[in-house]
């Protein structure tokens, strides 16, 4: 369990995401903040990322007065240049710190750049049991809508391990925040409903088509190019995927990058790393079914680079009828013999 109070752990994220929301309503008339400003082994860093930077570090040596933590975010770097990962306060021994903090600022950063579409902060906190802690071991997650220039609310969620998942819309004029209610559908099919396969980039196009193709075709029936009944949307951020479906919005989402690079025997391309699912705890207890897209829990190391896939349903029933379908699909290219990373 954390060695902390999970209620003011709570309450210092949503402090940190309510900051990192201000700095970007503040900063979003600015030009050039989809420049590329550096790349890095786990993404691109574009100049709207670097807004929040200081952000990330001037919160964690200000907690770290209290609770020594371990940072785990992209495009840091902590001693010895190891990438990703961070201790507070410094000088600290890793040891000594009483929490793993894994953080993405900004998931979303394509869509916001350009105004498109809300990204999401996100932040999960486990207690540190070193480098082998797991995205399993999070107890406390918060996620905070990031908002377009248009939009006068935004949503924030977050979840303690065992208590549910509990959510507020804010007023972004007034900082006033309501209850928000929510549930993840409870369709049993997916036709007239939102289902994905992630294909935001080239490279995996094609296998990503062919299985959402295969899954329509078994779950509604061959296509009828007359009608549209099962509904794609492409919202490149796997947190804004996660609410889709906490909210009841979408029934199946998954994201199988890694696997679809593996099956055409290319090295690790771009593709979902363990920070894009740091609030996966905010999902499943709000009851989205969550697995790594071969029937195990989605789960992997607290760090910036290796890559996830995962698929997610909006309940179990969905889950029955999908997973039988996208395992068929795996498992004639091979992906049988293959196993998540561990």
């Amino acid at each position: 369990m954390l060695p902390v109070d999970a209620d003011a752990v709570v309450a210092r994220l949503k402090d940190f995401q309510r900051v990192v929301r201000e700095e970007l309503v503040r900063s979003r008339s600015r030009r050039g903040l989809h420049d590329v400003d550096r790349s890095t082994a786990a993404d691109t860093i574009y100049q709207i990322d670097t807004l929040v930077e200081p952000l990330i570090e001037d919160f964690c040596r200000d907690w770290a007065r209290t609770t020594p933590l371990v940072l785990i975010a992209e495009g840091i770097e902590g001693p010895g240049g190891v990438e990703g990962v961070r201790i507070f306060p410094d000088g600290a021994r890793e040891e000594d710190a009483a929490i793993r903090l894994i953080v993405d600022p900004i998931d979303g950063t394509r869509g916001l750049m350009y105004d498109k579409r809300s990204a999401w902060a996100l932040a999960g906190a486990a207690p540190n049991r070193g480098p082998a802690t797991r995205l399993r071991d999070v107890e406390v997650a918060v996620m905070t809508e990031l908002p377009t220039s248009k939009m006068g609310h935004g949503d924030v969620l977050w979840a303690v391990k065992g208590r549910g998942a509990v959510g507020e819309r804010v007023d972004l004029r007034t900082g006033k925040a309501a209850l928000l209610s929510f549930r993840p559908s409870t369709a049993t099919g997916i036709d007239h409903g939102f289902a994905s396969i992630a294909n935001f980039f080239p490279g995996t196009k094609v296998l990503a088509g062919e299985l959402m193709e295969h899954v329509v075709r078994h779950l509604v029936g061959p296509a009828d190019v007359t009608k549209a009944t099962v509904f794609d949307d492409q919202y490149i951020s796997t947190g804004g995927q996660f609410y889709e479906l906490i909210v009841g919005h979408d029934r199946f989402n998954a994201d199988l990058r890694p696997l679809f690079y593996r099956i055409q025997d290319q090295p690790p391309g771009l593709c979902c790393h363990p920070y894009d699912c740091a609030t996966w705890l905010v999902a499943e207890e709000a009851g989205v079914i969550l697995t790594d897209g071969l029937a195990n829990p989605l789960d992997g190391p607290l760090d910036v680079t290796t890559g996830l896939s995962w698929a997610a349903y909006a309940n179990e029933a969905l889950r029955r009828r999908i997973e039988p379908v996208l395992n068929a699909f795996l498992s004639e290219r091979g992906v049988s013999q293959l196993r998540s990373p561990k």
